[in-house]
């Protein structure tokens, strides 16, 4: 399983970065408050989580201001990429058994397996949101689908 969900991460990244390209290239949807909020929720969950489950402090109130751009936002996934690769790919079968807390859900027994795997469905979800409100503005969201990735497993460009 460590294999699959390194691969989700790898998906997940290429499509985070070619939505945001896609957005960025739309100067509507460049500009557009709706998509900037959405995206930078995909990262501060995002980075929640893998801060989470390492053990690394996290700041949620510094992490929740949402920046004027997208250019920061960016940012952030290509740094949060980096952390998340190096970690994951450390990661053993027997480690995805760990037991994580989040405070956001106490009393509640989750797996590294299972955290992990909801952040890739999380992100999942708000693209599908992000492709939408970038159609709607008149944009053309980029095909994100896993199994294309699978043919050549692009990495993303940022």
């Amino acid at each position: 399983m460590v294999g699959l969900l390194q691969d989700l991460f790898r998906h997940q990244a290429h499509a985070d970065a070619s939505m945001l390209e896609a957005i960025q290239r739309h100067s509507a949807a460049a500009s557009d408050q709706e998509l900037r909020e959405r995206q930078h929720h995909i990262l501060v969950s995002h980075r929640y989580w893998i801060h989470i489950c390492q053990g690394l402090p996290f700041q949620v109130e510094a992490e929740s201001v949402v920046p004027e751009g997208l250019d920061e936002i960016v940012q952030g996934f290509q740094a949060t990429r980096e952390l998340e690769h190096a970690w994951l790919d450390q990661l053993e079968e027997a480690d995805l058994e760990r037991g994580v807390e989040s405070p956001y859900f106490p009393g509640r027994q989750l797996t590294l397996a299972q955290v992990l795997t909801q952040v890739c469905l999380h992100s999942q979800g708000h693209r599908s949101q992000c492709a939408m409100r970038l159609r709607a503005l008149g944009g053309e969201p980029p095909a994100t689908d896993y199994i294309l990735w699978l043919e050549g497993r692009p990495e993303p460009d940022w």
